[in-house]
């Protein structure tokens, strides 16, 4: 079995509606988690009889309560943000960002501050465009807080923009199962290529932290 047969058979018996809202609660708050391996691979198998994600048997339907779920659990993320930046307030956030913690949720001071001149420099309805960019998408709710931005027009914007993103990926895995006979043609190919790139973005990240971590003793010398 290929790696992409194993990812199709895991995702066929273990995901659901509420492991999706559950990961994209995860992906929209601080927490790094991509919204890429979560909404795409599961349009894709909700074509799959033998899938949980297969409800009503139409196959449009069943991606559109795959793209509610993923917007339902992208806005509670959101909302953890927004509240916590709420709450908490600008210096906390901050100092979060540059902690151990915080570098491990792949966050710092510097992150958080390009999101708050995203939001800034576009006003509100960056909470809408910034969730379709990447590095802005998790983050743009944290200046929303901070600026206090209305609640109900955060929702609002938050829904639409999260909404927007989720239909792409939806779509990206709806193509892909119209495709599914030739990528099960070149199965192993395409296997290969997916353990290459894991492995040149974990030797990237780990790169980038490297250097980094020396940085920051020079600067501490």
């Amino acid at each position: 079995m290929t790696l992409i047969d194993s990812v199709t058979a895991w995702y066929t018996t273990h995901m659901s509606h509420a492991s999706i809202v559950a990961l994209m609660t995860i992906e929209s708050s601080f927490i790094p988690f991509p919204s890429e391996v979560v909404i795409p691979p599961a349009a894709y198998v909700a074509g799959n009889p033998d899938s949980v994600l297969c409800v009503t048997g139409n196959y449009l339907i069943d991606v559109a309560l795959i793209v509610l779920s993923g917007t339902i659990g992208a806005m509670l993320g959101a909302i953890i943000n927004y509240l916590l930046s709420l709450w908490l307030g600008r210096l906390v956030i901050y100092k979060f960002a540059d902690s151990k913690l915080g570098h491990l949720c792949l966050l710092n001071s510097d992150k958080v501050r390009r999101a708050e001149d995203y939001f800034n420099e576009h006003g509100k309805i960056s909470t809408f465009i910034g969730r379709l960019i990447p590095a802005i998408r998790q983050l743009i709710s944290i200046p929303a807080g901070l600026a206090k931005m209305p609640f109900g027009q955060f929702l609002l914007y938050t829904f639409l923009g999260a909404f927007l993103w989720n239909t792409v990926l939806a779509v990206l895995g709806y193509v892909a199962h119209g495709q599914a006979d030739l990528i099960n043609q070149y199965s192993h190919e395409l296997s290969i290529i997916l353990i290459a790139l894991f492995g040149v973005g974990v030797l990237y990240v780990a790169v980038k932290q490297i250097i980094k971590l020396r940085k920051s003793k020079a600067a501490n010398r």
